[in-house]
C-alpha cells in the first residue's frame, strides 16, 4: 500500500501550521495528492489503494475529525496544504466556501439534485442517521422510536452520541434536533442530552453498543450496518419524528498545492464505480441516481426524512456550538 496515513490529535494552530509546512514541501517533491478526511479509517482503507491503482497518483491522507479538519483548513488559510477535503458534512463545507475552490466533475448530471446545496462543494453521499439499538439489552419493540421518545429520563446512560465540538454527524444530528422542534428545539436537546454517555466519534458509537457499554446510540446508518452485518445484536432504528439523509461533501482547497491531483480524486470519487463500492461494499448511500442503495436498507422515500436548516440558520457553527456547551452542562 502506497498510501502514507499521519493521524493528528488536538493540535494547536501553531502546531497546526508548522506540520503543514513540512506537508507541502513533501507534496512539492513528488506530486502527491493531499487528502483531509474524517472518513474512519477502514474506509480510508479500502478506498485510497484502488484509488492510487486506478489513476496512477499517490495519496497522502491526514485523518481528524471533521471538526479538526475544518480548523486545520482556516489555519493553513495564507497556504493551505491540503489538495482536497473528503467526506465532512456539507454544513461544515459551507462554512467553509471562502476556502474552497469550485469544481465541476463529469457526470455531475448524475448527483441526485436534492443533495446539491452549494456550488463551493459536490455532495459525495448522503448520510443518514439513526439509532442503534443492542437487543440483547434493549428489546426493540420497546426502545425509542423517535427524538421525542430519547428524552425520557428512564434512558439516563443508555444513549452513546459523539461529541458535536469535534464530530460533523453529531453536529447533523444536533442541527436534525433543532429543525424537527423549532423553537422547543435547544430544550429538547438538553433533555436528550441528559441521557447521552459521549463517545470519541460517531464511528465509535456502535461499538460502544455492540460491547454492551449502553444499550443504544446515535450513530451513521452505514456504521450501524457494518455491526449488524458482523453479526452483533444490533437493530437500525430511523426515527419516525424526522431522519436526516444530508449530504457530506468532496471539495477542492482554494490555492491548493496539487490542484489537478485534487481534481483527478474528486472526479473518481464520483465515479460510477466508487459509488456502488460505496453502496454495495460499505453501506453508504450514494447520491449518483444511477446507483442503488445499500442492500439490505430501506428506500429513501419510506422514511420521514427532514430538510435539515443549515448553521447559518442558528447563527453560524460557532455560536451553534457556545449554545451546545450550556446544553449539554459544561
Amino acid at each position: 500500500m502506497n498510501i502514507r496515513k499521519r493521524t493528528f490529535l488536538a493540535l494547536s494552530a501553531a502546531a497546526l501550521i508548522a506540520s503543514t509546512s513540512m506537508t507541502s514541501l513533501a507534496v512539492a517533491q513528488d506530486g502527491s495528492v493531499v487528502i483531509y478526511t474524517a472518513h474512519k479509517s477502514s474506509i480510508v482503507d479500502t478506498l485510497l489503494p484502488i484509488f492510487e491503482q486506478e489513476t496512477g497518483l499517490k495519496a497522502e491522507v491526514v485523518k481528524l475529525g471533521s471538526g479538526d479538519i475544518a480548523k486545520r483548513v482556516q489555519a493553513e488559510s495564507g497556504a493551505p496544504a491540503a489538495d482536497v477535503i473528503w467526506s465532512i458534512s456539507g454544513s461544515q463545507l459551507t462554512e467553509l466556501r471562502d476556502l474552497l475552490e469550485p469544481y465541476t466533475p463529469p457526470e455531475f448530471d448524475q448527483i441526485d439534485p436534492q443533495f446539491i446545496k452549494d456550488d463551493a462543494w459536490t455532495p459525495y453521499t448522503a448520510v443518514v442517521y439513526v439509532l442503534a439499538v443492542n437487543t440483547d439489552l434493549q428489546p426493540l419493540e420497546e426502545a425509542p422510536k423517535t427524538w421525542a421518545d430519547l428524552a425520557d429520563p428512564k434512558w439516563t446512560g443508555q444513549i452513546a452520541s459523539a461529541r458535536a465540538d469535534g464530530s460533523g454527524s453529531a453536529m447533523q444530528q444536533l442541527q436534525t434536533v433543532l429543525t424537527v422542534f423549532g423553537d422547543e428545539g435547544w430544550a429538547k436537546y438538553a433533555e436528550i442530552a441528559k441521557n447521552f454517555v459521549f463517545a470519541d466519534s460517531s464511528g465509535a458509537v456502535p461499538r460502544f453498543v455492540a460491547d454492551g457499554e449502553t444499550s443504544m446510540g446515535l450513530t451513521l446508518e452505514d456504521n450501524a450496518l457494518e455491526y449488524v452485518q458482523g453479526g452483533a445484536p444490533i437493530s437500525i432504528v430511523h426515527l419516525t419524528d424526522g431522519t436526516a439523509a444530508t449530504p457530506d461533501g468532496v471539495a477542492l482547497v482554494k490555492g491548493s498545492p496539487n490542484p489537478e491531483g485534487g481534481k483527478a480524486f474528486i472526479d473518481w470519487a464520483m465515479s460510477k464505480s466508487t459509488q456502488e463500492k460505496l453502496a454495495m461494499d460499505i453501506g453508504r448511500r450514494s447520491v449518483r441516481l444511477d446507483v442503488a442503495g445499500p442492500a439490505g436498507t430501506p428506500n429513501l422515500a419510506d422514511l420521514t426524512l427532514v430538510n435539515v436548516k443549515p448553521l447559518s440558520d442558528f447563527g453560524g457553527a460557532e455560536a451553534v456550538l457556545r449554545e451546545w456547551r450550556t446544553a449539554i452542562g459544561e
